[in-house]
């Protein structure tokens, strides 16, 4: 029985969706996010970025000696 997306998992399809727009520069973000945002949020932003680094890696043989 399928009960549809987490609630993580909506959140990473919107992440993703506004990630792809090729028009945003990124690195602008990163800076507003830095002054903008509590540390709490940067915090749990970086843990959402190490935790999809960990995944592409394993999933993509980095952790299997390849």
């Amino acid at each position: 029985m399928n009960r549809g997306m987490t609630d993580e998992e909506k959140v990473a399809v919107k992440i993703g969706d506004l990630l792809a727009d090729q028009r945003l520069n990124l690195d602008r973000i990163g800076s507003y996010v830095a002054r903008t945002e509590p540390s709490t949020n940067y915090r749990r932003l970086m843990v959402v970025a190490e935790a999809a680094d960990e995944e592409w890696e394993e999933r993509n043989g980095r952790h299997n000696g390849l």
